[in-house]
């Protein structure tokens, strides 16, 4: 557990290291202005942590039952969407009311877009490495560490991971300022339902990975074509809340079913039963009467001699289809 806790508190620093260590070590810039090194410190120093403290035990199963994971994956990513968007709209209502001038600030441009402008196809593409490693992190590590332990309630976890890997996007609120409330909700939402997927597979991380590409390439994809980004987006949103819909309405495909009940034959009598069971008897037929039990008859005893000339020394019973029993049975107990 402190092994966990230690490896957790590195992965935060070091993704939060981008933000004020080249401000307070000058020399360091250099290393932090190269993609290659930023990339090293940024992800590099937490896979290096989680490896060597917690092992490699929580991403076994990262390609677990994949069906259900892309079922999960696309369904909790569109409703969650939905709902992070109705929360976005609600909020930029409040600010219209209480601090119009705030919205202003969504109008600053994103500096990671301004630095994908001159190449944004690499910059899609390098949405789904970045987006592999971040769940592998998030997903695999800090949230998988308690999924598979006993008591562990997986919506706890995944509420407060969520809120670390929204909080780890520093630069939303470095640049929008007073309305960066209005991004964060989306990014909590988006990690849930990541940690949801995760919880509803066994462990996927394959699903996610992918979706988390696609969410962050489509952001890049609008530098080419902004129609097409939307289509991208929100093809995956809208096919995602249809699919909650469909599990409101008719239940999970992955949920157990109830056996169908087995149809009986003529007689009444499963099919399906072992031959070697006798079949009852029709309800109609009587049932034969039970053999007689067997009777003792008591025998009176007897003070005449016997044919030997002596007289017995005790009581003499007789099974009533058996031999004469001796006086020996008496003190072995076959006569009381």
């Amino acid at each position: 557990m402190v092994r966990y806790f230690v490896a957790l508190v590195v992965t935060v620093l070091a993704i939060l290291s981008q933000y004020f260590v080249p401000q307070l070590v000058p020399a360091v810039v250099p290393l932090y202005a190269n993609l290659i090194g930023s990339l090293a410190v940024v992800y590099g120093i937490p896979v290096l942590a989680f490896g060597m403290l917690v092992g490699l035990d929580p991403l076994r199963r990262f390609a677990k039952q994949m069906p259900r994971a892309a079922w999960e994956g696309v369904r909790w990513y569109g409703l969650l969407s939905v709902l992070a968007l109705a929360i976005t709209i609600a909020l930029a209502v409040v600010y219209a009311i209480v601090d119009p001038s705030a919205l202003k600030l969504l109008e600053r441009p994103n500096p990671v877009l301004t630095e994908a402008a001159s190449n944004p196809w690499f910059w899609v593409g390098l949405s789904f490495f970045i987006g592999a490693v971040e769940e592998t992190i998030f997903r695999g590590w800090i949230f998988g560490f308690w999924s598979r332990r006993p008591g562990a309630s997986w919506v706890v976890h995944a509420f407060w991971t969520s809120a670390v890997f929204a909080g780890v996007h520093l630069y939303y609120g470095q640049t929008y300022g007073a309305a960066s409330p209005l991004v964060y909700p989306t990014l909590f939402l988006l990690g849930f339902a990541f940690a949801a997927t995760y919880h509803a597979s066994s462990g996927n991380l394959v699903i996610v990975a992918l979706l988390h590409g696609i969410n962050d390439g489509s952001g890049f994809l609008t530098l080419v074509s902004p129609d097409a980004a939307l289509a991208v987006h929100y093809g995956i949103v809208l096919l995602g809340f249809a699919l909650a819909i469909f599990q409101w309405a008719f239940g999970s495909p992955w949920s157990p079913r109830p056996p169908s009940p087995t149809p009986l034959g003529p007689s009444g009598i499963d099919p399906r039963a072992p031959a070697f069971f006798p079949p009852p008897p029709p309800p109609d037929r009587p049932l034969p009467p039970p053999p007689p039990p067997t009777q003792l008859v008591r025998v009176r005893h007897s003070l005449e001699p016997s044919r030997s000339g002596s007289l017995d020394g005790g009581r003499r019973c007789r099974d009533a289809r058996g031999p004469r029993l001796g006086p020996d049975d008496r003190r072995r107990g076959v006569v009381g």
